[in-house]
């Protein structure tokens, strides 16, 4: 997840920018990258699906999209949803599962 406010008229070249020259990740990876406007009612998810680019966007028609607490880089798909779907973050708890250590 990009940690700065995005300029949502950014597309595929812009957002690809971003990756590469300030998150320093791999674009090719499978990874969704997220992106958030300054009043996060619009969100874009960047991925590459092994034939291109895909942008996936979302204009909220009321409220807000909540950020995961500490400004995290990655969050996982559960927390997209929920961010999505309006779940408020804080007062949620994720029961302990396991999970594979990336190495």
């Amino acid at each position: 997840m990009y940690s700065n406010a995005t300029d949502m008229r950014k597309s595929f070249n812009g957002l690809s920018g971003l990756v590469n020259n300030e998150m320093g990740k791999n674009l090719q990876s499978g990874d969704g990258f997220i992106f958030i406007n300054k009043r996060r009612t619009l969100i874009k998810i960047l991925i590459w699906d092994r034939s291109g680019f895909v942008i996936y966007y979302k204009k909220l028609s009321s409220g807000t999209i909540q950020m995961p607490d500490g400004g995290k880089s990655e969050v996982s798909v559960a927390t997209l949803m929920m961010m999505l779907e309006g779940v408020d973050l804080k007062r949620t708890y994720m029961r302990k599962r396991y999970s594979q250590q990336r190495a």
